[in-house]
Parts: structure tokens; C-alpha cells; sequence
């Protein structure tokens, strides 16, 4: 197998909503896996293996994919006239320094540019996230300590 029929079957894996695909051939074997939160872990064994009596064939498996939420269009409409922060990068979302502290912002709360909303943790660093607009928090996207990935939405601000 070349780099293009792994990437193509990479591909089509994560495309299928399967879990987990393993294929076995005489000179390497690979397992593709996909988890939780659109994260794909491939994983590639290039070794001689023991020898087999045939190569195992991988039948392609389709499982139902779920259909995304439909907004209702005053809600999307409403949103519309809001500015987004989004996380400049992957990590967990905080919205107070410690658990002591209050948090950064609140619905309802001025913001100015270059002020403090919340903070990601990445790798054991602690990143200051600041806005980039001034104006009202109008509402907050994310949950205390949970994921987020780069380009996730956070915070509506009015600008107004």
C-alpha cells in the first residue's frame, strides 16, 4: 500500500463514523481509529509479521450519522448582530484564575478591548485570553473546565 490508498482510507474511515478499522497485510498492519470530539488517531505498524494463509480483507463498514441541530432562524437572526471571541487555540477553558477567584466576566459585564475574559490551559500553560472588541457580554458559549478547539466560540459581545 502507497501513501495515497492509507490517506484515502483515512479518509474514508473518518467519513463512515466506524470506530475503530484494522487491516492486516504481509509486510504491515495498520489500525485506524477514531474517538470522541472529531479526533482522529491513525496508527501505522510498518513490520514482517508471522506468515498468514490469507490477507484479511476490511469490508467497508456505513453506520448512521447523526443529523446537526437546526437553529431556529430569530435565534440565529438575534446573534447575528453580536461579535464572537473564539479560542485562539486548543486546550481546557476556564472562566477564573483559580478556583477561589471570581470569574473574569459575567453576562452583562463591559469589556473593553485587551481585557481579560477567560483563560485556556494548553500543555500545562496558562493562557490569558483577552478580547479584541469593546462592548456587553451578552452571553457565555462554554461550560467552566471543558474542552475547547481552536476556533470554538466562547463569548457573544454587543458591540453597542
Amino acid at each position: 500500500m502507497d501513501l495515497k490508498e492509507i490517506q484515502s482510507l483515512i479518509k474514508f474511515v473518518s467519513k463512515s463514523g466506524v470506530n475503530e478499522v484494522k487491516l492486516e497485510l504481509e509486510d504491515f498492519k495498520i489500525t485506524i481509529k477514531t474517538g470522541a470530539g472529531n479526533s482522529d488517531t491513525t496508527i501505522v505498524h510498518q513490520a514482517p509479521m508471522a506468515m498468514q494463509h490469507a490477507p484479511m480483507a476490511v469490508a467497508p463498514v456505513v453506520a448512521p450519522v447523526a443529523a446537526a441541530p437546526v437553529e431556529e432562524k430569530s435565534e440565529a437572526s438575534e446573534d447575528s448582530k453580536y461579535i464572537t471571541i473564539t479560542s485562539p487555540i486548543i486546550g481546557t477553558f476556564y472562566r477564573k484564575a483559580s478556583p477561589e477567584k471570581p470569574n473574569f466576566v459575567e453576562v452583562g459585564d463591559s469589556v473593553q478591548s485587551e481585557s481579560i475574559v477567560c483563560i485556556i490551559e494548553a500543555m500545562k500553560l496558562f493562557n490569558e485570553i483577552e478580547s479584541e472588541v469593546s462592548g456587553k457580554i451578552v452571553k457565555v458559549l462554554v461550560d467552566d473546565s471543558s474542552p475547547v478547539e481552536f476556533g470554538q466560540p466562547l463569548f457573544l459581545v454587543d458591540p453597542s
